[in-house]
């Protein structure tokens, strides 16, 4: 289908901006649904396409009140109680199931033939798998990623209740430009750029990461040419060592750092193969990734040297 105006809630996240800025790119309409009070207003990429809409997911239920014109599709990328401490609250992460189900409400209460969720591959659980694609086994362990299975479910079967198409891409590593300043690459980057130590486990895992504007470029693609019920993993499709992965974020600091890797033991239950299998997104959508992890990093850590405080 042919996107011209779509809603996205959690716009101003790292995929979310991304997402917007793809669609500028191919000339779509976006009604970006953000807090009010929220300080990331000003991520929103400026531009006559791009249209700020007040609403939190508390308020999810009033959104269709809030948009003044009929949509076509509805990412859902919104979800509350992120960060390092997700899996503190297994109520505060359950009700992220309900603002899912809202959403999709609305997308039917504002005329969208499709909606898109944004599932996470905490979903498997720990799986010990060369390659991780939408079939295999679901396991999750945590109150993350056991309401992002179940809010992927329920999505599917509410979405046929409404007569809308429903598609769950689940996320696994992406990192990039408003990337969160927890996450592994973010926070590493940002201290070895301060000139702090940094400690690592013996990262021997093998891992996948995909850049955020090649992210963007999956969700939009998703949207356009994805197939109704299907999951997709979203990623590079391609696994390396961590250790890797750690030396190149050196490199494009400063090669004289030492990243102290093997400080720190592996964490209990520590995932040690996570690479997507993409196979089904490229034959679907025709997604193939634009970024090596080299260049990637390389305008990541040009980024925070920008605007780091």
């Amino acid at each position: 289908m042919r996107m011209k105006r779509i809603v996205i809630t959690g716009a101003t996240s790292m995929i979310g901006v991304a997402l917007t800025e793809e669609c500028i790119r191919n000339g779509v309409e976006v009604c970006a649904v953000i807090r009010k009070d929220s300080a990331k207003k000003g991520r929103l990429p400026a531009s006559p396409l791009v249209h700020p809409i007040y609403c939190s997911l508390e308020e999810m239920e009033t959104l269709p009140e809030k948009v003044t014109a009929s949509c076509d599709t509805f990412y859902h990328i919104a979800w509350g109680n992120t960060g390092v401490n997700r899996n503190k609250s297994t109520v505060l992460q359950s009700r992220n199931i309900e603002y899912t189900l809202q959403a999709l409400q609305a997308a039917k209460d504002l005329g969208c033939g499709r909606f898109i969720g944004a599932g996470s591959q905490a979903e498997y659980g720990v799986l010990d798998l060369e390659s991780i694609g939408p079939d295999a086994p679901e396991h999750p362990t945590t109150p993350y990623g056991v309401s992002k299975l179940a809010a992927g479910k329920l999505a599917f079967l509410r979405a046929r209740e409404l007569g809308i198409e429903c598609i769950w891409p689940r996320i696994f590593s992406v990192y990039g430009i408003y990337d969160k300043e927890t996450s592994m690459i973010s926070d590493s980057i940002r201290k070895m750029l301060r000139g702090e130590e940094t400690s690592f486990t013996p990262a021997g895992q093998r891992w996948d990461y995909l850049y955020s504007e090649d992210a963007g470029r999956a969700f939009y693609l998703i949207g356009e040419r994805g197939r109704d019920g299907a999951v997709y993993c979203v990623g590079s499709g391609q696994a390396r060592r961590l250790s890797e992965f750690i030396s190149q974020m050196r490199d494009a600091v400063d090669p004289a750092i030492r990243p102290g890797i093997g400080r720190r033991p592996y964490p209990p239950e520590a995932v040690m193969n996570l690479c997507a299998d993409i196979r089904t997104l490229k034959e679907d959508t025709g997604f193939e990734p634009a970024f090596s992890f080299e260049e990637g990093i390389r305008r990541t850590v040009e980024w925070l040297r920008r605007t780091m405080r």
